[in-house]
């Protein structure tokens, strides 16, 4: 079983975010009900740094994250379905946490 991010990015349009908005709750239902959910935050503003003090913007369309457990990132794709920003036409980038 690995872990995995899905990423949340605001790029769906203003509208469709709206309309999506309130399924959240039924969401996040869903995922504790799998028995597969590890968490999750909304991910507010903050710097990029290194240090030699020139580093780049931070990405300000990533607004959110889940982690969850699965077998594989196919397994991963599962949780797509009903995810307000995945439903409303926007990004969710899902990413695999190696273990080292």
């Amino acid at each position: 079983m690995n872990d995995y991010l899905l990423l949340m990015h605001d790029d769906a349009p203003a509208e469709a975010r709206q309309q999506h908005e309130a399924s959240w709750p039924a969401y996040l239902a869903s995922l504790r009900a799998s028995g597969r959910f590890e968490g999750g935050s909304a991910i507010g503003g903050g710097i990029c740094a290194n240090k030699n003090g020139v580093a780049g913007e931070i990405t300000e369309k990533l607004v959110g994250y889940l982690k969850v457990r699965a077998e594989s990132l196919d397994a991963a794709r599962k949780f797509l379905p009903g995810n307000p920003v995945f439903e409303a036409g926007g990004t969710v980038e899902i990413r695999e946490l190696p273990r080292s």
